[in-house]
């Protein structure tokens, strides 16, 4: 086996199996470090495997593979799936510590959640509609991700009201009844740890210590924040109008670039270089390749230089002698990346072999797929009736295109001016010595190419089995010139003396193109487009000025194709796919609060996290794409479930409290433990998938950056500017109620 591309598949498979694992580690020891208890980390640790495992199974039942896309999505919500039994747990725990017995604690304490932990299950898995927009391959692709997501985290949901219980009510010992006098409702989730003894325990004591000193502060703060609540909005909303700013200066793109480890080189000589030509200067570039490439990162290198008359050559890349496919494939454990590779090579070219033309690409199946089997990511195609007409149209705007910044290869496949033979038979002379035009071009390409392609024969070897095509045809060296091609003896049925092909035919030099292409019926050249770096959107933009700029003449189309049109085509469909699905969070939420006002509060959090998105993306220059996209998709879940527990908790806090402030700054301390929990959790979770620590793991880095700044930013922003829009509407509601009643 030469290439093999399920080298890559089986290596992104085995990435996101071992960064699923770390982050799994990361995820458990952030919780043991939160709950400073074995037996509590073992029970929200649970929900990981059981969740996991049923989603596998709904999965197989429905007819779905274990791929790459279903293990991404596993790993990524790896994190996620302790959140409902982390708000259960913490709820428990929070009534073990008044002084209630285990069985009444579970009780009571998954009955309190139940609804804001259904709401938070609901909201992260209705942000995956959006899917359902996307066009082509990606939406293929992302529908397994987003299955195994919402499968697992409905999974999880059962799991936390029933398995976490149950493990609380039979395994977790409660609280001396007399703690409840001793220590405030708020401070009732901050203290976990068993009397000081092991190192362990030590460290636990520390732990608490220390967070309940941040729990001070930030006490402090909001109190602060709740003072001017306007302005902590009003410097909200600000920041989010500059952070959109940010947006013109990232870079776009369909999907992340992934290092395929082996490239592509064509190779095109002038028209009419005659193949033993042809083969030196494949040599030379082979030279070139093996002085760039180390001897440790290089495995095979395989040239494929001309055509083969007949019918394998439909399936050949090369459309002539002048035209040559050099493969190069890298070794698994290759120190520098194959683009890397390939920049070096193709300015190698560009200075010591100027008279090729050369295009470059991974040839990998990932790039094949996206660019719906077209050899670049962008696809110039001028199409009208008038071949010439569209050649010389596709070489003007191909010479545009080469001087816009960030374009690597611009290549036009087809030529025209190769050089041929124009046969003219004279069917009156031809008739008279009883031949054909049929019979006349029959002779002719038998005696040059064979008769393979007109009239087959085969031999099977009766001792194997196998069949043998035979074919009949002139030595090559009876054809040198033109004179040899004009003596060409022709036969026809029933005659019994051949005539010469200048007898009934007059044969002259002409130009002809050596491939032509139909799209859609019409003739078409295409202008194969590579840019320099990820970002594609900027070169399409400036394609399009280029083709708007461009007088076209009439008949005569250019369009785009290749991965540009699936992106452009995704990105439409995902933005009212995001924007519908903002409407179903909304309608979900006031179900649940029956309040018109309270979904606005608590949909907040989406615009503080998409500041971070776009921060982080920028100072990572990571670009926009769907990996991100769908980055930004999980985020908005996971940051609506934190806005929902503080608005949820802080209403059923309205009743004993003394006022609206009282009450919101209580839920605020007390929902900042879970919230911190769950969201620390899910960024140490991501971290492996964010630095790239194996190969193939380019692909979904984006996506956990994504998640990690928007995650991030909105923990810190909306933990102050949720308090003080939370107090802006009630709190003016207070104040009427209570003058209605004076």
């Amino acid at each position: 086996m030469v290439f093999d591309q399920s080298r890559f598949v089986k290596t992104a498979i085995g990435t996101l199996v071992h960064e699923g694992a770390i982050g799994l580690l990361l995820t458990g020891l952030m919780v043991l470090i939160f709950l400073g208890s074995l037996r509590a980390t073992a029970a929200v640790f649970l929900s990981i495997p059981l969740s996991a495992l049923a989603a596998i199974i709904l999965l197989y039942f429905g007819g779905s593979s274990i791929n790459s896309m279903v293990l991404a999505g596993l790993a990524i919500v790896f994190s996620r799936l302790i959140d409902n039994s982390v708000i259960v747990l913490e709820n428990i725990f929070r009534h073990l510590e008044l002084g209630e017995r285990p069985e009444v604690a579970a009780e009571k304490g998954g009955q309190e959640v139940s609804m804001a932990v259904l709401a938070a299950t609901l909201t992260s898995s209705v942000v995956f509609f959006p899917v359902t927009f996307l066009y082509g391959v990606s939406r293929f692709l992302f529908s397994a991700l987003a299955l195994a997501v919402v499968l697992a985290l409905f999974a999880s949901y059962f799991v936390a009201m029933t398995v976490v219980p149950l493990f609380c009510a039979k395994l977790i010992k409660g609280h001396p009844a007399g703690e409840k006098a001793t220590r405030p409702l708020e401070e009732a989730s901050t203290e976990f740890a068993p009397p000081v003894k092991s190192w362990g325990s030590r460290f636990n004591s520390a732990f608490h210590r220390r967070f309940t000193q941040a729990l001070d502060w930030y006490e402090g703060q909001v109190r602060r924040a709740l003072v001017r609540p306007v302005k902590v909005v009003a410097a909200v909303t600000g920041a989010f109008l500059l952070s959109l700013a940010i947006y013109p200066f990232l870079g776009v793109s369909f999907f992340p670039r992934t290092d395929a480890g082996q490239f592509v080189i064509n190779l095109k000589a002038p028209s009419g270089t005659r193949i033993e030509l042809s083969n030196r200067l494949v040599t030379q570039v082979e030279q070139i390749v093996r002085e760039v490439i180390r001897p440790k990162d290089l495995k095979l290198i395989v040239s494929n230089i001309g055509v083969i008359p007949g019918f394998s050559s439909i399936y050949a890349s090369n459309s002539g002698p002048h035209t040559a496919t050099i493969q190069v494939a890298l070794t698994e454990d290759h120190k520098v990346g194959s683009y890397e590779y390939m920049d070096r090579v193709r300015a190698r070219l560009a200075s010591e072999m100027p008279e090729v033309s050369a295009f470059l690409q991974t040839g990998g199946l990932q790039d094949a797929v996206l660019n719906q089997g077209l050899p670049a990511p962008i696809d110039v195609q001028v199409s009208g009736s008038d071949l010439e007409q569209n050649d010389k149209v596709a070489i003007d705007l191909a010479n545009a295109i080469h001087r816009v910044p960030g374009v690597s290869d611009v290549y036009i496949p087809q030529d025209l001016d190769y050089p041929a033979l124009r046969l003219d038979v004279d069917r009156v002379r031809a008739s008279e010595l009883g031949l054909s035009q049929k019979e006349v071009i029959d002779n002719v390409i038998t005696a040059l190419t064979s008769n393979g392609m007109i009239a087959p024969s085969y031999w099977i070897d009766p001792r194997t089995g196998n069949d043998y095509m035979l074919t009949v045809q002139y030595p090559e060296r009876r054809i040198n010139d033109l004179l040899d091609v004009k003596a060409i003896p022709l036969r026809a049925a029933g005659q019994k003396e051949p005539a010469l092909l200048d007898a009934v035919s007059k044969v002259a030099r002409s130009e002809s193109p050596t491939e032509v292409d139909h799209y859609q019926i019409q003739r078409v050249i295409d202008v194969y487009v590579t840019p320099a770096g990820e970002d594609l959107g900027k070169v399409a933009s400036a394609i399009d000025k280029i083709i708007a700029r461009a007088r076209l003449p009439e008949g005569l189309r250019v369009n785009l194709r290749g991965m540009v049109q699936g992106m452009r085509a995704s990105f439409r469909s995902f933005g009212v796919g995001l924007l519908l699905s903002l409407v179903l969070l909304y309608l979900i939420l006031v179900a649940q609060f029956r309040s018109f006002l309270d979904p606005f509060l608590i949909l907040l959090a989406v615009p503080t996290g998409i500041i971070g998105v776009l921060v982080t993306l920028f100072v990572t220059g990571t670009t926009l794409n769907v990996q991100s996209l769908m980055g930004i998709v999980m985020m908005v879940g996971i940051v609506v479930s934190n806005s929902i527990l503080i608005v949820e908790f802080a209403h059923r806090l309205e009743e004993g409290a003394s006022s609206i402030r009282d009450a919101v700054i209580a839920a605020c301390r007390v929902r900042l433990r879970p919230i911190l929990m769950t969201s620390l959790a899910t960024l140490v979770g991501l971290l492996p998938m964010a630095f790239k620590l194996e190969a193939g793991s380019e692909a979904y880095r984006p996506l956990a950056i994504a998640i990690i700044g928007g995650l991030t930013f909105s923990v810190i922003l909306t933990i102050f500017v949720l308090p003080s829009a939370y107090l802006l509407v009630y709190g003016r509601k207070e104040i009427r109620s209570s003058a209605s009643q004076s």
